[in-house]
């Protein structure tokens, strides 16, 4: 089986990688930024002087976006519990506070948005298919949302398994990764987990992965405190490298 090394790390025996989708292939700091903004305006349209409270409940600060907040590593659902907990302190029932998100959330969904993807991430998926490798997607976003980014950036050939927090599981639940695995037909112990998030970490760690690798998109080569429990941190996609088979390393 193939041996994949990143930097002076060596992970030997992988049939499969799985990728986080939001901050690790997808460039989502900005769009998510924006739902952000959009569903706190929304809510505020309703229940005045709301917005501030749900802006830093999402994570952000001074417009900008906290890339290990609710909004960038939580699931749909946290997202709604956490934000219908304050309407709920306006004197709203549960049962309305919660519509009310929902219903922020499903109104926002209907603005066009365009998904990014960060460079070399198709030329680096495409070489991993080719060589054989099992691929997969496993995100806290819902699992239309990583259909579409499959769909406009036209990976689908070659991601097998996608799974969002809408089937039955959320990070940091090692079940996740237990879950696409058994899906893969492939051992967790045979497995890489590719993310960027503490979340990614803790859940490919109690999983027994092969490996954990973070990957920080060009933030310069500190290593980042909150990602040292994996066995890497990387700066580009492309530092995920592939050993031939018949290539000796020593």
């Amino acid at each position: 089986m193939p041996t994949i090394y990143c930097r002076d790390k060596n992970f030997g025996d992988i049939q499969a990688i799985i990728f986080d989708k939001d901050g690790t292939l997808e460039d989502s700091i900005l769009l998510l930024s924006d739902l952000a903004n959009n569903v706190a305006h929304w809510l505020e349209g309703r229940i005045p002087g709301l917005k501030e409270t749900i802006l830093r409940s999402l994570g952000m600060h001074n417009n900008v976006l906290n890339p290990a907040g609710l909004m960038a590593v939580g699931s749909r659902l946290e997202n709604e519990i956490a934000l219908a907990a304050h309407v709920a302190q306006r004197g709203k029932s549960w049962l309305e506070s919660r519509h009310l998100v929902q219903q922020a959330f499903k109104e926002v969904d209907l603005i066009e948005k365009r998904t990014v993807i960060f460079p070399g991430c198709y030329e680096v998926i495409s070489n991993l298919h080719q060589r054989g490798l099992k691929l997969a997607i496993l995100s806290s976003a819902s699992s239309r949302d990583i259909e579409i980014f499959l769909e406009d950036h036209q990976l689908s050939q070659f991601i097998e398994i996608y799974q969002g927090a809408d089937q039955g599981c959320l990070k940091p639940d090692p079940i996740c990764f237990e879950m696409v695995c058994k899906k893969l037909q492939v051992s967790c112990a045979n497995t890489l987990m590719v993310g960027d998030s503490q979340m990614d970490i803790q859940m490919a760690s109690m999983a027994n992965a092969a490996g954990i690798i973070a990957i920080r998109w060009g933030s310069g080569d500190i290593p980042c405190q909150s990602l040292a429990g994996a066995d890497v941190q990387i700066l580009n996609l492309n530092e995920i490298k592939l050993i031939p088979q018949n290539f000796n390393l020593n």
